[in-house]
């Protein structure tokens, strides 16, 4: 099993799935949501309406569409509320959700954003801690999944990565 992060647009990662960091109502946000929906076109759209809502700390899955991976896993994260209020399990339970999808299907490659740290508002190191121990605790108990790429969008989400001990 490799777990890598790195600098990288998620929406053109050939993986078996992408994750994106989605909202209840499943519809196109701004950040990486935003950007999914727009590289996957207006069909991933049609593909959420009837799947929402999805609670904080679950997740869906759609196809792909015009996206390089093939399907389309929509966790949703936690807002940040302080710290107080259960963020860290919702965080934690949105990447166990999505894995757990990930391992229904068969799936052997996956690719996060950083989940919640967008207009969230979770602070960016807590949010990476949650999420490397999440991961690796689910993958610990099984799974088709070989490869997970933390996607990245600058250099400062892959230095949170590199000190949760992500290579």
């Amino acid at each position: 099993m490799s777990l890598t992060a790195r600098v990288a647009d998620i929406t053109t990662l050939d993986v078996d799935a992408i994750v994106n960091a989605a909202n209840e109502q499943l519809a196109a946000g701004g950040g990486v949501c935003g950007a999914i929906h727009r590289a996957a076109g207006p069909e991933l759209a049609r593909a959420c309406a009837p799947l929402a809502p999805c609670p904080t700390g679950q997740a869906r899955l759609t196809p792909g569409f015009r996206l390089p991976a093939r399907f389309v896993i929509h966790a949703v994260g936690p807002v940040w509320r302080g710290g107080n209020a259960g963020e860290a399990e919702l965080l934690a339970s949105a990447y166990r959700a999505a894995l757990g999808l990930a391992k229904d299907h068969a799936f052997r490659s996956i690719a996060f954003p950083a989940i919640s740290t967008g207009i969230y508002g979770y602070p960016l190191q807590a949010a990476t801690d949650v999420a490397v121990a999440a991961v690796r605790e689910q993958l610990a108990g099984g799974s088709t999944v070989e490869q997970v790429i933390f996607a990245c969008f600058s250099p400062d989400v892959l230095a949170a990565y590199r000190q949760a001990g992500v290579a």
